[in-house]
């Protein structure tokens, strides 16, 4: 059979020399090393998961590097097949970018990869595998191969916001079964849902004092599902999405986040109490998304607050001065989602302007051209669209034709809408986009830029 990865299966191996699989006996020290090997999750003391982890956690361990400053990573693959690590957000040649499309080799089972680049731009980023699942919800996205990354500045004086603590959140979604919906097709559903792979009430609180100003990193890592959070009797200051500071931080009630997108919001601790961080949704929140903050000296049960609407809208993020008149040269380029019922019991197929991968295609980059992306969701379906190696600026929303001054590399295109982003073509070589829904892009949605 077909599949997204058969045309290209290590078709560039010889182009990736950064990355590629060697003995572990003849490699030089490296700065960090990751094992991916199969790992037991202890969701509660109830519930475990057979899973595949990194260096035996879930998240795996947090990567904390220095933009500019060369790095390099080991990765053992201990599993029985093929893998990949995807470094999400960060601008890196294609042959170590992590994915098989763009040319990254696969490291076989037993294997090594060395991984060799230098972090760009500075912020909070993830990494990840990036291969096929299909109808095995034990595979790729659906697993616990997810883990932070964080790219601190040049200087440390853009780290702008003061805080005090500092957590990182990863939200994820398990033990996922395909169900059937109302027209016949199917699609994940899940029995669980955790935050930093602990169901609400098991695993450690996050402990913080009255006055505190807490810098939190959250990081959807659900392999298809949307999350909206909320924390009770407390705001969000948002001042980055993506890893890219906002030039319009705004406090907010509640985040959205869809599969890949990250947030990062100050929040001031000037309520003392238990509280709960969770899912605004109750049946998510009762499946487990959810961790207590527990102030200082503080007792008792923990306390939830349910907001009666789902609010978030990007273009509140903006920036307010008017927009700077657009170039002469901006190239369009349109791409339609849409989807092709491919029989009751099966996922439905999608496509991109018409054609499903590896039949997808787009014109050509110029290096240095700016490029507008025109994004037409025709389908029901939501779509968290990525893409690889570069950053784009939201520039057209459905309620604000005119926005401005967004950096974010991936964006929920919800369905029945349209919406633009603007990406200047400077990072030269193979370049996938697809939507992040590990089912959509399985089934299709995928396409590869390339450069002339």
């Amino acid at each position: 059979m077909l599949t997204r990865r058969s045309l290209l299966k290590l078709g560039s191996m010889a182009a990736a020399s950064a990355a590629l699989p060697q003995p572990a006996h003849s490699l030089a020290a490296a700065d960090y090393a990751l094992d991916l090997a199969p790992y037991t999750l202890d969701l509660a003391p109830k519930h475990s998961i057979k899973t595949i982890a990194y260096n035996q956690q879930v998240p795996g361990p947090l990567l904390r590097l220095r933009e500019g400053k060369q790095v390099t990573i080991d990765v053992t693959n201990h599993t029985e097949n093929e893998e990949v690590v995807h470094w999400h957000g960060l601008f890196l040649p294609p042959e170590v970018d992590g994915a098989m499309e763009e040319g990254t080799p696969m490291i076989s089972p037993g294997g090594t990869a060395r991984y060799t680049y230098t972090p760009s731009p500075a912020g909070f980023r993830w990494y990840h595998t990036h291969t096929f699942a299909g109808t095995d919800l034990k595979k790729a996205q659906y697993t616990g191969m997810h883990g932070f990354l964080l790219i601190d500045p040049i200087d440390p004086r853009e780290n702008s916001s003061y805080y005090d603590e500092e957590f990182f959140l990863a939200l994820h979604d398990w033990d996922g079964e395909m169900t059937g919906s109302a027209d016949g097709s199917m699609n994940p559903e899940y029995k669980f849902s955790t935050i930093n792979g602990r169901i609400l009430g098991f695993g450690d609180p996050l402990r913080v004092k009255q006055g505190q100003r807490v810098l939190m990193h959250i990081l959807n890592s659900s392999p298809t599902e949307q999350h909206w959070i909320a924390l009770a009797g407390h705001q969000f200051r948002v001042i980055a999405l993506d890893g890219n500071p906002v030039p319009n931080p705004q406090l907010v009630s509640m985040l959205r986040l869809a599969p890949a997108e990250r947030v990062c919001a100050i929040v001031e601790m000037n309520h003392p109490g238990i509280w709960i961080l969770g899912e605004v949704r109750k049946h998510i929140q009762a499946a487990g998304l959810g961790i207590v903050v527990e102030y200082a000296g503080r007792t008792g049960k923990p306390v939830w607050q349910q907001p009666e609407n789902l609010l978030w809208d990007y273009s509140q993020f903006a920036a307010t001065d008017p927009a700077s008149s657009p170039a002469r040269n901006i190239i369009d380029i349109p791409l339609v989602f849409e989807s092709k019922f491919a029989g009751h019991g099966a996922p439905d197929h999608w496509t991109i302007n018409g054609k499903s991968w590896p039949e997808t295609s787009a014109a050509p980059l110029v290096h240095g051209q700016r490029y507008r992306l025109q994004f037409k969701n025709p389908s029901s379906d939501d779509h968290p669209v990525h893409l690889h190696r570069h950053s784009f600026e939201l520039r057209c929303l459905p309620k604000n034709p005119n926005t401005h001054g967004i950096l974010k590399d991936v964006v929920l295109v919800e369905a029945k809408t349209e919406l633009h982003v603007e990406f200047t073509a400077d990072n030269p070589g193979a370049t996938l986009f697809h939507c992040h829904q590990q089912n959509h892009m399985d089934e299709g949605f995928m396409m590869l830029f390339h450069y002339v």
